[in-house]
């Protein structure tokens, strides 16, 4: 399976923006962002002319990086929100949020996404009962997301618990915390997307 393997500091720095791809690191002096505002590179600082077509693919390769995904699936996302009723745009994002990967993230089970697609590649996840190892399994209204009852799993788990006590979690999941259950309640809206993406402009590259 491909994967990025390259520094993740350079991806907030390219998007000029926190895409929180190292979890609590992110929210300390440590961010490669608060020292270094400016893209990668030699001539990184160099101003240059953001074109219109510039704008598209960043928000694209944005959510791209947030989500980590890479471009074939991505573009297989794209189709199938073309494919249901309702906003394109709101489909694709809905469609990355049910991601189990995002689910195990959002509910404060994992350090960072990288860390909830190891825990579940390692099988330490199951939904509904059923032991699931690959992160972009898509999570349904009324599945339960448990651990697997092993000592070191549950110590893994119980570690981010604590970390991410403070995060907020979205109301379309209900997290029983003593249990480290969560269980989808619903579809996940528009409005339960925490990161400032212009889907808009996605929609409009993709389409061409």
């Amino acid at each position: 399976m491909a994967r990025y393997i390259d520094n993740k500091c350079k991806l907030c720095r390219r998007e000029g923006m926190k895409l929180f791809l190292k979890g609590q690191r992110c929210f300390t002096d440590k961010c490669a962002l608060s020292r270094r505002d400016y893209p990668p590179g030699v001539h990184a600082q160099r101003r240059s002319k953001v074109t219109d077509y510039g704008l598209h693919l960043r928000e694209k390769q944005k959510l791209k990086r947030i989500y980590g995904v890479l471009e074939k699936q991505f573009r297989l996302y794209f189709k199938e929100a073309e494919r249901l009723k309702g906003n394109t745009g709101e489909n694709l994002l809905s469609l990355l949020e049910r991601r189990l990967d995002n689910v195990v993230l959002a509910s404060g089970f994992s350090l960072s996404r990288n860390h909830a697609r190891q825990l579940i590649n390692h099988g330490h996840f199951c939904v509904n009962g059923r032991r699931v190892d690959i992160a972009s399994y898509r999570v349904r209204p009324g599945d339960k997301v448990t651990i697997k009852q092993a000592d070191k799993t549950k110590k893994q788990v119980a570690d981010a618990v604590e970390v991410n006590k403070s995060q907020v979690v979205p109301d379309w999941l209900s997290v029983a915390g003593d249990a480290i259950q969560a269980e989808v309640v619903a579809l996940p809206r528009r409005e339960h997307v925490p990161h400032p993406i212009q889907e808009q402009l996605i929609i409009e590259l993709c389409s061409k």
